[in-house]
């Protein structure tokens, strides 16, 4: 009996230059929900792909002059978080027992006073252990890139919003119309 291979398709990333677009809408500003766009628009500018971030509604709290350095996690109806206990088991009385390597956080307890900021910290902690940066850096380096940050004019409005309250970088405050006739042809991610 003899089997045949395919030859495998593997895309050329040696050509630097692209005429693709991603388009990513921003609109959590939660921890947990503004790194997937930033970690995705930092891997697309890092493959020559031409980027925009637009902010809106609660992702505004990600571009805020205010509000950027204080973003939070909350565990509360997030049924995926799952507590790591490997580096609990490593060390201390727990060493012994054998654990799982994690657990899900109990649902009942998510809204306990204390969790969210505990959840915040070990994000933060792990993030950190990755050589992940905080947000605003993380922008600063997504614009040091050459990607554009854009914040929306309709939540600009309703939250009664202007340049002075946002980052120095956000190159305007414009409509979704604005937005999707400049990326005309782009990827779009909405997060």
């Amino acid at each position: 009996m003899t089997t045949e291979t395919a030859p495998l398709i593997v895309p050329s990333f040696d050509d630097d230059e692209t005429d693709r677009k991603l388009a990513i809408i921003c609109s959590k500003g939660t921890l947990d929900m503004a790194y997937p766009g930033l970690i995705l628009g930092n891997a697309a500018l890092g493959e020559g792909v031409e980027t925009h971030l637009f902010f809106t509604f609660w992702g505004f709290d990600m571009i805020m002059k205010s509000r950027a350095r204080d973003l939070t996690f909350s565990p509360v109806a997030n049924t995926a978080m799952h507590l790591p206990l490997k580096e609990v088991q490593r060390r201390g009385p727990l060493s012994r027992m054998k654990l799982p390597d994690e657990i899900r956080m109990p649902q009942a307890l998510a809204p306990a006073p204390g969790v969210s900021a505990m959840a915040t910290r070990m994000m933060k902690k792990q993030l950190a252990a990755l050589d992940v940066p905080e947000v605003p850096e993380f922008l600063d380096q997504i614009v040091a890139a050459g990607g554009h940050l854009w914040a929306c004019r309709l939540s600009a409005d309703m939250y009664d919003l202007d340049e002075s309250d946002f980052r120095d970088d956000i190159e305007g405050i414009i409509s979704a119309a604005d937005f999707i006739e400049m990326t005309a042809g782009a990827q779009l991610l909405f997060i």
